[in-house]
């Protein structure tokens, strides 16, 4: 493909190396970008392709890569280049040589996530829109976490789904949840934490020296407790893990309510982007939800 050649030509440049010798291999696996491997001889480089109109998805992931390594916790892909080249968007990472976690990158995974969530922030959002999936994230700055909730990401998501066809029952208990949700928070104290905000199983790993790895993120500063509840959503963690976690930063009483909500979001934002058959498991979240309420 000439937009490859046209990346090598620019890692060239950005690298001061020639990369003559690079050949490139595709990475099958992926659901919305096509993925390369560019390999030398002693380096390798992890490239995403998709529509040039969609570079501003892999602006706001570099930025959130970047800040993740900031803070150095957990390990993340370098950001080496983004840009366009012929009409394609690319992002260009360090390559990892990754695998599945083991008990021993798991606990270590869980003792460095804290470590991550222990690091107090200054506001609840993030300087930028960004994106969950392939949804706009709006974010914002916000001193009230209860309220950037009710705003940026329940109500918007509610909406989304208004817009596409989904009323009825959801939009009328959602609202209803939405306007009661910051009662959730009573008595509880949230300190702004720098989330991965998409921490799925299928977003951690370990590298070739058994370190975990995070990657695929959409960052925002917010209650730690919406990072784990998404590593309970679609299971894969362990019990240790949370052991783990909870030895370095122990949980609230009140997350095991808290939980369904932060999950209510990803769910809805599945609705939204794949279809009905997240629709009556959003209605008996919100359900749960107002029970509780």
């Amino acid at each position: 493909m000439r937009v490859l050649e046209q990346i090598k030509r620019q890692l060239e440049r950005q690298l001061k190396i020639s990369l003559q010798s690079g050949r490139f291999t595709k990475i099958e696996g992926g659901d919305v970008n096509t993925a390369y491997q560019l390999k030398t001889a002693t380096q390798s480089w992890f490239i995403k392709l998709n529509k040039a109109e969609l570079l501003f998805m892999f602006e706001v992931e570099a930025a959130g890569l970047n800040e993740l390594e900031k803070v150095q916790c957990v390990r993340v892909p370098k950001v080496i280049v983004i840009g366009i080249a012929d009409n394609y968007a690319y992002l260009v990472l360090e390559y990892l040589s990754l695998r599945s976690l083991s008990v021993l990158s798991e606990r270590l995974f869980a003792e460095q996530l804290a470590r991550q969530h222990l690091q107090p922030q200054s506001y609840f959002g993030w300087f930028q829109t960004n994106t969950i999936g392939s949804t706009r994230q709006e974010n914002g700055y916000y001193t009230d976490w209860g309220l950037f909730w009710q705003q940026q990401r329940l109500g918007k998501q509610l909406s989304l789904a208004a817009e596409k066809g989904y009323i009825g029952k959801l939009q009328r208990n959602g609202e209803k949840l939405n306007v009661q949700l910051t009662d959730l928070f009573s008595n509880y104290f949230v300190q702004p934490a720098l989330l991965h905000g998409d921490l799925w199983r299928g977003n951690v790993a370990a590298d070739n020296e058994n370190q975990p790895v995070m990657f695929d993120p959409a960052c925002y500063y917010g209650d730690r407790e919406a990072d784990i509840a998404m590593t309970e959503l679609f299971a894969g963690f362990s019990a240790d893990f949370y052991a783990v976690y909870q030895a370095h930063y122990p949980l609230d009483p009140g997350y095991s309510v808290r939980k369904t909500l932060y999950n209510l979001y990803h769910i809805l934002n599945h609705l939204n982007l794949f279809g009905s058959g997240y629709l009556r498991q959003a209605e008996i979240m919100i359900e749960k939800l107002l029970a509780q309420l």
